[in-house]
């Protein structure tokens, strides 16, 4: 039996179903960081994964890793030998999944985040040489059944040195720039949702200062 982390979405959106991107800051049009963690923290809990799926009153929190080398960005597609159906041969710049259980570890208390984004990466990607994970923001989208269950926390994951995919049967990868992934999305690649959402921001983020999270 499966169990996923979850955060009930009225304690992470109390007022509004809130669509696309939101980035952390302190000024007009950001979300709070500080709040999201604390509600993480506070309001998250494991249920079964089946049970998660069908249910959205629960937002299942999902570490999303933009993989950024000098400049570039990795793009992934997921082969018909990955695990999830519903992503088969769709275009990604996520790197991540669901938090397990045993992603609790008691340096960080009750946030499964650290040790979850660590875990994926490790997962589906050999970096060679050293990398800084910088949390930008959440992503939701409500539009469809696999976006009303699920809601991103997005991470800038800036890598000094070379990255490889580690799961070759299940997905497939390259650096793009961004001019290219602005093609990809023209020509009307089958991009999933949450990319499509947030490759138009990529721009300002990827020239924010990062502040070093190894």
């Amino acid at each position: 039996m499966e169990f996923v982390f979850v955060v009930p979405r009225e304690a992470l959106f109390p007022e509004s179903y809130p669509h696309g991107f939101q980035p952390f800051g302190t000024g007009p049009g950001t979300a709070d960081a500080g709040h999201f963690q604390r509600v993480v923290e506070t309001q998250g809990f494991f249920v079964e994964r089946a049970y998660a799926e069908r249910s959205p009153h629960l937002k299942q929190v999902i570490p999303y890793g933009v993989i950024a080398v000098d400049g570039r960005v990795l793009v992934v597609k997921r082969t018909k030998r990955g695990g999830d159906a519903r992503l088969h041969d769709k275009y990604s710049i996520g790197i991540g999944g669901h938090l397990e259980p045993h992603d609790l570890r008691p340096e960080h208390g009750r946030d499964p985040l650290p040790a979850g984004t660590r875990r994926e990466l490790e997962e589906e990607l050999v970096v060679r040489g050293v990398y800084e994970v910088r949390p930008i923001g959440w992503i939701n989208d409500d539009s469809n059944p696999v976006g009303a269950v699920h809601v991103g926390v997005v991470q800038l994951v800036h890598v000094t040195g070379s990255v490889e995919i580690r799961e070759q049967e299940q997905l497939e990868g390259r650096l793009s720039s961004l001019e290219e992934l602005g093609a990809l999305l023209d020509r009307g690649a089958d991009v999933e949702t949450w990319s499509k959402l947030l490759v138009p921001r990529l721009g300002e983020l990827l020239h924010q200062p990062m502040a070093a999270q190894t």
